[in-house]
């Protein structure tokens, strides 16, 4: 059974200006026919939300975020187009993503069929949990192995909370190819450099078990100018 060809439903639209049509080739239409739909919902004001999977980042570098979340606007009277988008390690991240541009949560599940499936409660919560908060997180890093004898994602990312006691976070994804399914655990770490210890190390199959997540002790008043500035994303880990 082949997937389904990605339709944006852009006939009879143009870009904005001379910019956008520049940004949209470069981002989507030059790799439109390695785009597949796993998730999308068209809202009537206009306004559609779109994950999908980029087949060409398998050829490319490797670890590379194979996921892209796809927010587009038309305009109706003018019939033009803007959009934005962003590459994601994991599904939930995308469609957090596209909840925090304007998508209902409920509209963007991920099609039957589309992907793999939760293995166990765990992993549906933690999805969950990253769809609706996964803005108050910045991504540091990411690898995707898609190798299928051993088909994994590693994450970390930084809490915007600084009281948090365990302000890094890796989340990792297994896949089970035999049953296509996936299971997701999140560890909390004290440091950015523990954090990506962990990862390479269960990238090369060495991993411990994930540390807890340490619960944050919550104050009466929240400290002035608490956000820190996200961090710039390192480059992604090469086989």
């Amino acid at each position: 059974m082949y997937p389904p060809e990605l339709d944006l439903r852009l006939d009879g639209f143009e870009a904005a200006d001379e910019q956008t049509q520049e940004a949209f080739w470069r981002a989507i239409q030059i790799e439109q026919t390695e785009l597949t739909p796993l998730a999308e919902h068209h809202a009537p004001d206009g306004a559609s939300y779109h994950v999908l999977h980029n087949g060409a980042v398998t050829w490319g570098t490797p670890g590379e975020p194979q996921l892209v979340a796809l927010h587009l606007q038309r305009d109706s009277a003018t019939k033009t187009f803007r959009f934005a988008h962003a590459t994601l390690p994991l599904p939930a991240m995308a469609q957090s993503w596209l909840i925090h541009r304007g998508c209902p949560p409920k509209e963007i599940s991920l099609a039957p069929g589309r992907g793999t499936t939760p293995a166990d409660e765990m992993t549906h919560a933690l999805e969950q949990r990253l769809m609706s908060d996964g803005d108050h997180f910045a991504l540091l890093h990411s690898y995707t192995d898609d190798d299928p004898e051993n088909s994994a994602t590693v994450v970390v990312l930084r809490s915007l909370d600084e009281r948090s006691p365990s302000p890094f976070r890796v989340f990792h994804e297994d896949v089970d190819t035999d049953s296509w399914t996936h299971t997701l655990r999140e560890g909390g770490f004290a440091t950015y450099a523990e954090a990506l210890q962990w990862c390479d190390d269960a990238l090369g199959g060495e991993a411990p078990s994930l540390p807890p997540v340490q619960p944050t002790v919550r104050s009466a008043q929240r400290p002035a100018n608490s956000l820190p500035a996200p961090a710039r994303r390192p480059a992604g880990r090469s086989r």
